[in-house]
């Protein structure tokens, strides 16, 4: 009975990835991925630039305060 519905829940599960998902092509994936790896480096260099300044900023205050 259990064996019955693991199965039943494998080749469901097998057919659902094989025939039922639209999978990207190579160059669809490549595309996709060469602009997440730019934002992501956009982002973390903005980031970078926007931490340094408030650090900067930070200790030119507390070099004020003291």
């Amino acid at each position: 009975m259990i064996m019955e519905k693991l199965k039943l829940l494998w080749n469901n599960t097998i057919d659902e990835l094989l025939n039922k998902v639209s999978w990207p092509s190579w160059d669809e994936l490549r595309t996709s991925t060469i602009i997440v790896l730019v934002a992501a480096i956009i982002f973390g260099v903005i980031i970078y630039i926007i931490d340094t300044a408030f650090g900067l900023t930070s200790d030119m205050f507390y070099k004020f305060m003291e």
